[in-house]
């Protein structure tokens, strides 16, 4: 291994290295440096700058010579001795006989840093049910390891995809749906504003080869073969509505006399501003909760009909959608929901439905003890601020923040995906124990991200805002140190898994 640096001073927690001339060392590199005692420890960089023997007022000089042209033959005396870099490094990771150790001391000084290589990595091993992220990433170069999490842990305990547009937070969650597809342990709603997942007119999760029997795809206009989204209105419950839409006390007083009084036909009783005897509801009241069941739901009468205007929900079909789904998810399964033609609010009911039904199967399956025996749950949210923010749970919790504090007790977790982490409150984000963290140029929401990181990221603010599309960083409760990966194109994998699976047939014949 080729020797890039020599350890020259610094702290446990900022070691500084200077380059060897000829070398090239990059933001986000990972290094190695040995130990007399025969482990090694793995370095990262997260700062380079300039450093000279010469005082800086004479290269200030030399410099402003040599650009007003009065020589051009300045030189320097042993350039490469007196003139180099130097990269401020940190410990991740001390190695002994393929055991990972928290470091705690500093390396050797004067020790010779190497780049690191993927021998070097043996003990990234791969654990019980597998869910790829990507491969070991140092500075911009790509390792042949791959980086792999037990799908059990990271999915109950949730995870949280911060980075701005652009960088590619959807991409990563097919890449990783795509391994958790072929495990089949796991259920996943992905609740998809853009139609992108299932891969309707191009490559997505419908092309995994057990698709026909562990993917399946709810849509409004629904393809051959595909599911209908069609919902009930009697599936909807006060609680639903009131999780997402602000009602007085007086609103949601009325909601739950008409629900106790009607029970499925509770939306339409009120539509038609059908009266309840001595229940003392205002028809003012009455009156704005139509007006909001109309925003949200669409509803109204048309003729002495009730309709419903995005066609999504139905007073007399879709009796059983929500059923279907939970079913679904419970046979660990991937569900996707195209919610492309959805009103925000309308996209996240149907969500929190869902997400209720299974929350309550599952709190019932623990108490009769056979919780153990199911599928592990996750729910995929694009912009999370928008169930998880602070403004939104001002009124109260609502079952996606509920099922942040409490789903991993009941096999449950989230996948949330922002832009903006800095608007989710600091205890719903220590509650999401792995991050996989893209790229961001807002100093804002990298604070935020590194103040929730897992792992002590306070020096990696600039490794952030520089990673590219396809890099992040992944800091898990579940990893001993913050592993930068490189996560593929989807499109790409899905060619490369295909061609591999063609190699491996043809072997086996």
């Amino acid at each position: 291994m080729e020797v890039v640096g020599s350890v020259i001073a610094g702290s446990h927690g900022k070691i500084t290295i200077r380059q060897k001339s000829g070398s090239t060392i990059e933001l986000g590199d990972l290094l190695r440096v040995d130990h007399e005692d025969g482990s090694y420890s793995i370095l990262q960089v997260n700062d380079l700058a300039f450093s000279s023997q010469i005082p800086v007022k004479q290269l200030e000089m030399i410099s402003g010579m040599k650009l007003e042209g009065y020589s051009s033959d300045l030189e320097f005396m042993e350039p490469n001795l007196r003139n180099y870099l130097i990269a401020s490094v940190k410990a991740v990771l001390t190695i002994k006989d393929k055991k990972q150790k928290i470091p705690k001391i500093l390396p050797p000084f004067f020790g010779s840093v190497r780049m690191i290589i993927d021998d070097d990595l043996v003990f990234l091993t791969k654990p019980n049910n597998p869910v790829f992220v990507g491969n070991v990433r140092s500075g911009s170069k790509v390792l042949k390891m791959k980086v792999y999490l037990n799908g059990e842990d990271m999915f109950k305990h949730h995870i949280l995809i911060p980075a701005t547009t652009g960088r590619g937070k959807s991409n990563l969650v097919k890449v990783m749906l795509w391994s958790a597809i072929a495990n089949n342990k796991f259920g996943v709603l992905v609740l998809d504003p853009h139609d992108e997942y299932y891969g309707r007119h191009n490559i997505g999760l419908k092309d995994h080869p057990t698709a026909d029997e562990n993917v399946v795809y709810y849509s409004p206009n629904a393809p051959p073969g595909a599911n209908t989204l069609l919902i009930n209105l009697g599936s909807i419950k006060p609680s639903n509505l009131s999780s997402l839409i602000s009602f007085t006390n007086a609103q949601k007083e009325a909601l739950t006399f008409y629900y106790n009084e009607f029970r499925a036909n509770w939306i339409e009783n009120i539509v038609r501003n059908t009266e309840i005897e001595n229940s003392g509801v205002s028809p003012i009241t009455i009156q704005v909760i139509k007006r909001k069941l109309n925003n949200v739901l669409g509803v109204f009468i048309r003729n002495g009909d009730l309709v419903c205007r995005n066609q999504i929900f139905s007073s007399s079909a879709g009796t059983t959608t929500i059923f279907d789904i939970v079913k679904s998810l419970e046979s660990g399964k991937t569900v996707i929901i195209d919610t492309s033609r959805l009103m925000t609010q309308a996209e996240l009911l149907i969500g929190s439905m869902i997400a209720g039904n299974t929350f309550w199967r599952y709190q019932k399956y623990k108490s009769e003890g056979v919780l153990e025996d199911k599928p592990i749950v996750s729910v995929v949210i694009e912009e999370a601020p928008r169930v998880l923010g602070s403004d939104c749970l001002q009124s109260g919790d609502n079952i996606y923040s509920t099922i942040a504090k409490e789903g991993r007790k009941f096999r449950i977790g989230l996948i949330a995906i922002t832009q903006l982490t800095s608007v989710i409150p600091k205890e719903i984000l220590a509650n999401l124990n792995t991050k996989i963290i893209l790229g961001n140029e807002m100093a804002t929401e990298r604070r935020a991200v590194i103040e929730s990181a897992c792992q002590d990221l306070s020096s990696d603010d600039q490794a952030i805002s520089s990673l590219d599309i396809g890099e992040a960083i992944v800091s898990s409760t579940f990893t001993k140190f913050a592993v930068p990966v490189h996560f593929p194109k989807f499109d790409d994998l899905v060619k490369m898994d295909t061609k591999e699976r063609k190699i491996e047939k043809i072997i086996f014949r």
